[in-house]
């Protein structure tokens, strides 16, 4: 199983790369996210693979960070979500949107995904809402430590407070990851009041 290629960027289209590695080239699928950070052709690439084998081909992923590798496979073990939806919903959600997206049960921000709809964003934040916590995401953790009990729990997070800021018109995710952090800095039993006004000033930071 290949896991990981080094070599130099051979050439790139619309959901694709192939990488050169001694002369052999591999195409490995991508998101937008990582087609977009790719370096110029010709230049040295590390791309983590996630290889697919089924009975009529062998697939290759291709990742620049591990963080989207790791939510690719969790986004995978989701029914409904093959590799082709999983790099759809990568491409317009990075991994840290991701773990604030789940924790604020944000189906909206998965549909803006190709071939996401209602149904299937309820799906995928409701089983990834258990497992979305054992990715190490740097300060998107604490997103993810709201789901697993780590930092503030997630019903530590004041409802009041992530729709105020909703209803000021900021996304459902976004409000309740400034709430998140909000609430952590605050501690418990911060006033409603003092947590969106702490809340807001951590949206224009």
């Amino acid at each position: 199983m290949i896991a990981k290629l080094n070599g130099r960027l051979d050439s790139a289209g619309e959901g694709w790369a192939v990488v050169d590695v001694a002369g052999v080239g591999y195409l490995a699928f991508c998101s937008a996210r990582t087609l977009t950070n790719l370096p110029e052709l010709g230049e040295a690439v590390r791309m983590l693979i996630e290889t697919h084998v089924r009975e009529d081909h062998i697939h290759l992923y291709g990742f620049l960070e591990a963080a989207e590798r790791d939510w690719f496979r969790l986004l995978t073990t989701v029914q409904g979500v093959g590799a082709r939806m999983a790099l759809a919903i990568l491409s317009v959600l990075s991994p840290a949107q991701l773990v604030q997206a789940i924790a604020a049960q944000d189906k909206a921000a998965l549909t803006r995904a190709s071939g996401v709809g209602p149904k299937l964003a309820g799906r995928i934040v409701s089983e990834l809402k258990e497992k979305a916590g054992g990715i190490a995401l740097g300060e998107a953790a604490h997103l993810a430590a709201a789901i697993e009990g780590g930092g503030p729990p997630a019903e530590a997070v004041p409802e009041d407070a992530v729709s105020a800021l909703v209803n000021l018109g900021y996304g459902r995710g976004e409000a309740f990851g400034a709430v998140a952090q909000a609430a952590r800095h605050l501690g418990g039993g911060a006033p409603v009041e003092a947590v969106i006004r702490a809340g807001l000033r951590e949206l224009a930071s």
